[in-house]
This record gives structure tokens, C-alpha cells and sequence, in this order.
């Protein structure tokens, strides 16, 4: 895509971790960038930082979408770049042991459906309402209109134990990716995702030394966790690179998970 300092782009979940290097990365090459966050706090000072603008969004709630999508648009006019990381997901085994009741107990219906909501509903709702604002804007080289980058996981392909309400929806994130592509491809509006792997973000650096150690261990090259920057630049070479369409793509130093 080209870039001017008139593209405006989208990071939902950018107060913070793989978010926040997506929208520094965007911003470092002059894209006005809007964060989408309910981190206010945070966000506000990011966004400072970034030169951009801070919208107080909950991206289970269609109301507060639509109503962080004004806002971007107004100060920044309509976006040609979404970038979407934010989340929301529960935990929990099939069936497992209840450790306070005896017996067996199974992850309750509800909490796999949150889940479906917070990832898999989640992207369709950021991705569609920005997919309807860009089909109006002038094409560009190619016809290109936009381009939309999901988040998916590594899970998405190696779900761990505990991880079935994630791994299935990050899945379901992926299988949005290509048909959403050819719904979209007359529009010249592209559209992928990236799985990332185990990735230093606030989270996972606040567990033990000792785990993080055998974390960085067990990836094949580099033996490290990723850095939150790594996704920050593949994020902008989607951006740039338009031949890049359809794609999951692993961010991951090539690990593959293991049952635990």
C-alpha cells in the first residue's frame, strides 16, 4: 500500500503489548494512528506519545465499536489500515477434575461462548465495520482500498491443554481470513492474520523467572521470547506489501506447542 501522512489507521488493544508495537510501528513511517483500548489511562498516554488519538473502546459491545470508529474518523478521517489485537477469553479443560467438589466438572457452555465473543465475534464485528468505511474511500495503486490484520495465535494450530475455547476461536479467526479476502477482493480491501508464538508481553513477563527460562528453551531459534516489536514490523509489511493477502501467517521462531 502506499503511505502518506494522510493514512489513518486502527489498533484495537494498542495501550499495551503486541498492540502497542503495531501502532508504534505505524506511527514510526507517519500513519495517524487511532487506539482502540479500555485501558483510558494508558491508551491516553500512548496515543500522546504517538501523535494519535485515544477511543475508549469495549470490543464486546457493538455500541462502543461503532462509537470508537466515529471518533478515530472524525480526527483522523476514514482508516485504510485495522490492525486488531484486542481480546477477551476464558480458560478451562473439556472436562477436568473439580478440585473443590470431587468428581469431574466440564468448562461451562458460557464461558466457551465469552470466549467465542471476545476473539472470533470480536474480529468479525472491528473487521467488517472497517471493512464498510473503506470500500468508500478512492482506490490506490492496484485498486487497493485497505488492508485488515487480524490476531490470531500458534494455538490457532497447536492448542495446548486448557486452551480449547482459545485455540478453537483463534482458529476460527484464521478461517475468517480467506473467504473475508474474497468477499472483499472487489474492493480492492485485503485481509490476514498473524499467529504469534510466545511473545514478552506484560502478561506472560509477569510469570516466574524459571518458567519464562524454559519458555525461551523449548523455541528452536532464536531461543528467546518474541519481541513485542518483531509483530510491530510484520504488522506495517502487511501493510506495505499488497501482494500479501489470504495469509496466516506464523510469527513463532518455530515452535510447536506441546500437549502442556
Amino acid at each position: 500500500m502506499q503511505i502518506n501522512n494522510d493514512t489513518a489507521a486502527i489498533v484495537t488493544g494498542g495501550a499495551s503489548g503486541l498492540g502497542r508495537a503495531a501502532a508504534t510501528a505505524l506511527a514510526g513511517v507517519g500513519i495517524k494512528v487511532a487506539i482502540f483500548d479500555l485501558n483510558e489511562e494508558v491508551g491516553q498516554q500512548v496515543a500522546e506519545e504517538l501523535g494519535g488519538v485515544f477511543c475508549k473502546v469495549n470490543i464486546l459491545d457493538e455500541d462502543s465499536v461503532l462509537q470508537g470508529f466515529e471518533k478515530a474518523r472524525a480526527a483522523h478521517g476514514q482508516e485504510r489500515v485495522l490492525v486488531h489485537c484486542a481480546m477477551a477469553s476464558k480458560g478451562g479443560k473439556t472436562v477436568g477434575r473439580d478440585k473443590e467438589n470431587g468428581g469431574f466438572k466440564r468448562m461451562s457452555t458460557e464461558d466457551f461462548a465469552f470466549s467465542a465473543e471476545g476473539i472470533l465475534v470480536a474480529s468479525y464485528r472491528v473487521a467488517s465495520i472497517s471493512a464498510l468505511g473503506m470500500a468508500e474511500l478512492e482506490p490506490l495503486e492496484d485498486g487497493e482500498r485497505g488492508v485488515i490484520t487480524l490476531t490470531s495465535s500458534a494455538a490457532a494450530q497447536d492448542g495446548q491443554i486448557g486452551q480449547v475455547a482459545y485455540g478453537a476461536n483463534k482458529a476460527g479467526v484464521n478461517g475468517l481470513v480467506l473467504p473475508m479476502a474474497r468477499d472483499l477482493m472487489d474492493l480492492g480491501i485485503r485481509v490476514n492474520s498473524i499467529m504469534p508464538g510466545i511473545f514478552a508481553t506484560p502478561p506472560m513477563l509477569s510469570v516466574p523467572e524459571k518458567v519464562l527460562e524454559v519458555l525461551a528453551a523449548s523455541v528452536p531459534f532464536p531461543k528467546r521470547l518474541g519481541k513485542p516489536e518483531e509483530f510491530g514490523s510484520l504488522a506495517l509489511e502487511l501493510v506495505r506489501n499488497s501482494y500479501f493477502n489470504g495469509q496466516c501467517l506464523r510469527l513463532d521462531g518455530a515452535i510447536r506447542m506441546p500437549p502442556r
